[in-house]
């Protein structure tokens, strides 16, 4: 993941900024998802052209101003310590009082 500088788009509702740039859209979306899980709204700039044309266009993940410090340190989180299969299925199996 490559982090951009402070480019900053309009949006009307406030300035997005650009936080993270993929080359795959798919690594986008597994930042998304966690974002949004977050209750970060996240938008994904360039994601179809990328599908295209991957060697020219990189998605563009992008957040509201006022969201960018939590957003940046959770796909930090996620990039320094992420979740193994393993670890997730343990967790679960043990929120439903099951053993391994």
């Amino acid at each position: 993941m490559k982090t951009m500088s402070e480019e900053t788009i309009l949006d009307g509702q406030g300035e997005l900024v650009t936080i993270a740039t993929f080359p795959e859209p798919m690594e986008a979306n597994m930042a998304r998802s966690a974002l949004e899980a977050a209750g970060i709204d996240v938008f994904v700039v360039g994601e179809t052209a990328n599908s295209m044309i991957p060697v020219a266009f990189m998605s563009q993940l992008q957040v509201r101003s006022g969201d960018e410090v939590a957003a940046r340190n959770l796909l930090d989180a996620m990039h320094n310590s992420p979740e193994s299969l393993e670890s997730v299925t343990e967790a679960e199996i043990a929120a439903e009082g099951g053993t391994k």
